[in-house]
């Protein structure tokens, strides 16, 4: 070995099982983009993959072997799943609902099943499969057994299926680009500071949008991304809060020791937020839920009408007033966007719902709208007074509320 060689860091390495779907031939992009972003790759292929893609096209992707049930049991001097186990992380391409669950019942049937039972570090699943297989309330107990266990997921996202006469729905697993994202955020894990100023503090967090379904394929939301929710709730957890993450339908992972809880309406972001929030000494409300939804959603899929058509809409809860009703001492942070006289609504609009301050931002600004890595907020007080802050990134946006909120908490603000 040379010098070189001794003191270069060890590549990472990241195991890719490819499950049973339409979705596997999307793996080699995967296994690609991986080995561009400067991990080493290892991959298993279960059989039902072996369907839709073949060993050549990962092993080439890869650039090294492909594992299967075929090669679990041949002549070898250690056990394949234990060796395989020893990846920094776990990624699950094109999840299946026999995967999920098979892993949530603990199988070992088969080499990824009993892999995934051997794994310490942690693991992303990426799900893919018909809308109506995914939101069977089976398979989301499925998912939620492997969340409970410390699993991130990714999607699925809305789009078109591959099956003829399918059409679109929740269901299709997340683009290569967005996995490998993700996957690399694994194997950085965060580094909490030394000052944990916020240790024993319970902080709720919202993110991301609602979805209002109109019937089951069609619903009112917005593009946010989850993004500034998400640097709140990770900003808290290295400051040694113990954190609930409820969020809308995002792409975003989720973050490692933070409780994620994943919603779609804003009825279930309602009652999420109020029982994680009983015992909260911070909640802060990013979300962007949408004002109204379906007075009655149909639930089948409407057809094509010529002419115009007339959807009856009712208000959505105003969670943050809620919430302002029965405040206690928690500190009580909300967002608000507006596009003219913003300080004087933000005022209003924490004095009517009982905030201590909201952070105020205009989606029109170049580099603030849904979806970036950077804000520029003003944050209003109900007494009227404000600060504005420059462009940061959001992770500094976080770090500043955070800062406000934690100096209105009696016990830690000497």
């Amino acid at each position: 070995m040379t010098l070189e060689q001794a003191q270069a860091p060890a590549l990472k390495t990241v195991l890719v099982i490819v499950g049973g779907s339409m979705a596997a031939v999307k793996a080699p992009s995967v296994l690609r983009r991986l080995r561009e972003g400067g991990v080493q790759v290892q991959v298993i292929a279960t059989r039902a993959s072996l369907a839709f893609i073949t060993e050549l096209s990962l092993a080439t992707a890869a650039d090294g072997t492909v594992a299967t049930d075929q090669t679990w049991f041949a002549a070898r001097p250690d056990a394949q799943h234990l060796a395989l186990a020893r990846a920094d992380a776990v990624v699950v391409v094109g999840a299946s609902a026999e995967l999920l669950a098979g892993a949530a019942g603990g199988h070992a049937a088969d080499l990824a099943l009993a892999t995934l039972l051997s794994v310490e570090g942690p693991v992303l699943w990426v799900p893919a499969m018909n809308e109506r297989m995914w939101r069977h309330p089976a398979v989301q107990a499925n998912a939620d057994r492997l969340r409970g266990w410390g699993h991130s997921f990714l999607g699925p996202e809305t789009g078109a299926f591959g099956t003829r006469g399918e059409g679109s729905g929740v269901g299709r697993m997340s683009e290569p680009e967005d996995i490998v994202a993700a996957t690399l955020a694994l194997l950085s894990p965060y580094q909490a500071p030394t000052a944990q100023d916020l240790k024993g503090v319970r902080v709720v967090v919202s993110a991301g949008p609602t979805r209002e379904y109109l019937d089951p394929v069609r619903f009112i939301s917005n593009p946010s991304s989850g993004k500034m929710g998400f640097a709140v709730a990770e900003e808290a957890r290295d400051r040694g809060a113990q954190v609930t993450l409820v969020t809308g339908p995002v792409t975003l992972a989720d973050p490692p020791g933070i409780n994620v809880v994943r919603i779609e309406s804003a009825l279930e972001l309602r009652d999420a937020v109020v029982e994680a929030g009983r015992d909260a000494g911070i909640v802060v409300m990013t979300a962007a839920v949408a004002d109204y939804r379906a007075a009655s959603a149909a639930t089948e899929k409407q057809a094509k009408v010529a002419g115009d058509v007339t959807i009856h809409l009712t208000p959505n809860p105003d969670i943050l007033a809620e919430l302002g009703r029965d405040k206690g001492s928690r500190v009580l942070v909300g967002f608000a966007m507006e596009t003219h006289a913003g300080i004087e609504r933000a005022a209003l609009k924490a004095q009517r719902k009982n905030a201590d301050f909201i952070l105020l931002n205009y989606p029109t600004r170049e580099g603030t709208a849904f979806g970036g890595d950077d804000n520029e907020v003003t944050l209003v007080r109900a007494d009227g007074t404000s600060e504005s802050w420059p462009r940061l990134s959001k992770r500094e946006v976080a770090r500043r509320l955070l800062n406000e909120a934690r100096q209105l908490i009696p016990t830690l603000s000497d």
